[in-house]
């Protein structure tokens, strides 16, 4: 199999469709709009799915949608998707950086300006690091 090639039979246009459907229910316009709340790779942000896969985040958005309390108004929501009902793992996200840290970190770098380059590296080398001279 090569390089980003999908490790199945392609999804079904009423997979497709449906998944669609899903999608701009959750407010996203498109696929590639959806790739990084979903999680979705670059073939998949491209509209290409397996069958397997199609019915994952079918499952997923369906479940998203119930746990909501949403309908997502579409006829094939009522229909029972026979992949699995587990959602996909939620993505790790980078904590944004507050204000306060941003001005926690100006300060501490101010801060290290009062300390001389032996100083510093004395600090370093006592927690462990080894430090060489330019």
């Amino acid at each position: 199999m090569a390089f980003g090639e999908a490790s199945g039979p392609p999804a079904s246009h009423s997979q497709m469709r449906e998944l669609t459907e899903l999608l701009r229910a959750a407010g996203h316009a498109d696929f590639r709009d959806a790739r990084g709340p979903m999680g979705f790779t670059q073939r998949q942000a491209s509209g290409k799915f397996t069958r397997d896969e199609a019915d994952e985040f079918i499952a997923a958005l369906q479940q998203a949608a119930h746990e909501s309390g949403t309908d997502a108004g579409s006829p094939a929501d009522a229909t029972t998707s026979t992949g699995p009902s587990a959602a996909p793992a939620p993505r790790p996200t980078r904590p944004k950086t507050t204000r306060a840290k941003t001005t926690q970190r100006a300060r501490a770098g101010t801060s290290l300006e009062a300390f001389s380059d032996e100083q510093l590296a004395g600090e370093l080398q006592r927690r462990g690091w080894v430090v060489m001279e330019p």
